[in-house]
């Protein structure tokens, strides 16, 4: 018999809170966390928005030295951990450590750091590099950052798939507890790229919404003026771990993570599969893992970035598996901006609030759904509707998807 992977511990830093008990009041009040950007000069770019983090105190999760000392992106995810670790009460009990598992990943990993420490090569000279530029910009140290603060010797490394990857870490880490290579796995994602380069290199590529004018409106899934995602930096940690294991300890269980699916568009390096060949297998592949029909989903949490053939894609991949039967709708990017890496968990810790609150958010921002799109069953605004079993989507860069399904305890 397959083992349960049951969800005991949440914990997230994004545009719109910076703790869970925010972030569902943010979620039923439909706050946007875009606006113009404050943490460089935008005047001589073109994407002059994203979803920015406000009050962020690395200090209140970590001690001085360490805040001085990580990049932004580890400073995200640490607290986040910290406060999924709080929600779980796992720092009650020492019995699973040596096997305890680290998927968290990130996708851009240190752009901070590599942005300062590349200003002192070229204006000062190689003396001036710190010893800890590698260690703060590579993408696998938020894993062995948490490592290391709570002692866990378990398999520890970073899925690396773009705006895909949180949700490979989470399937990641239910793989190790089905094959007994751990009971509890720390999994999800960060990224804290909303830089001068993260910006530009987005926008020159016209993946990024120009819609500097009124940035609450820029981000537009499924919209037919959708222009493009709006960046943004966040970190999102939710703790799976072995049923047996949970309730032994007696442990507050959200729910479960049922069913998982991975695929590959085999396409192009960052345009999707215009007919969504790619993400439909995941989806279906989460369907089978699940042994659920496509009528047992209630709700999608979609991918759900904005950019035009994004979404369609997408769209097209739920009208091909769900063609009997139009599950609701929603993407959360319409209020907190794409946070890359960390999309895909915090939009499951999103999916996972309002079932349990009993509400579904709206998206504001979804004026007239694209031609091909009319046929999806959008939550335009909220609805207070009790939800049992979702799906969310996450697909990256490079053709990689990646489809889960979670049952909410109620």
């Amino acid at each position: 018999m397959m083992k349960r992977i049951a969800i005991t511990g949440l914990g997230t830093i994004n545009p719109i809170s910076n703790n869970i008990l925010d972030f569902t009041k943010a979620l039923d009040q439909e706050i946007s966390g875009i606006d113009l950007i404050q943490s460089f000069d935008t005047s001589e770019i073109p994407v002059k928005i994203a979803g920015e983090i406000k009050d962020f105190d690395p200090k209140q999760y970590m001690d001085r030295r360490k805040a001085k000392k990580f990049d932004r992106f580890l400073q995200l995810g640490l607290a986040a951990t910290k406060q999924a670790f709080e929600d779980s009460k796992l720092n009650d009990f020492e019995d699973w450590k040596k096997s305890g598992a680290v998927t968290v990943s990130s996708g851009i990993g240190g752009v901070h750091t590599q942005m300062s420490e590349f200003y002192e090569l070229y204006q000062n000279g190689p003396r001036y590099v710190s010893p800890f530029l590698i260690p703060m910009i590579i993408t696998n140290m938020m894993a062995g950052v948490i490592a290391m603060e709570y002692g866990l010797n378990g398999p520890n490394f970073a899925p690396v798939s773009a705006c895909a990857s949180s949700l490979h870490s989470l399937i990641t880490g239910a793989m190790l507890i089905e094959t007994e290579k751990c009971e509890v796995a720390i999994t999800g994602g960060v990224d804290a790229a909303v830089t001068l380069p993260g910006i530009i290199g987005f926008a020159n590529m016209m993946a990024l919404s120009r819609k500097n004018d009124s940035p609450q409106k820029a981000s537009r899934p499924f919209d037919k003026k959708r222009d493009g995602f709006v960046m943004s930096e966040g970190s999102g940690i939710i703790i799976l771990e072995d049923e047996e294991h949970a309730k032994k300890r007696n442990a507050h269980i959200y729910g479960y993570l049922t069913g998982y699916g991975m695929s590959a568009d085999a396409h192009d390096y960052s345009a999707s599969d215009p007919e969504g060949l790619g993400p439909a297998l995941a989806i279906r592949r989460a369907l089978d893992c699940a042994n659920l029909a496509p009528d047992s989903i209630e709700l999608i949490n979609t991918h759900g970035t904005g950019t035009p053939v994004g979404d369609n894609s997408e769209g097209k991949a739920i009208m091909n598996v769900f063609s009997k039967h139009r599950p609701l709708i929603q993407s959360t990017k319409t209020l907190i901006g794409h946070t890359i890496a960390g999309s895909g968990a915090i939009e499951t810790i999103a999916a996972i609030l309002q079932a349990k609150e009993g509400f579904i958010h709206g998206m504001p921002n979804l004026s007239e759904p694209d031609d091909d799109l009319k046929d999806l069953n959008f939550v335009y605004q909220k609805q207070l509707q009790s939800i049992n079993i979702f799906m969310k989507n996450s697909f990256g860069f490079g053709g990689q998807n990646a489809s889960i399904i979670v049952e909410v305890k109620q």
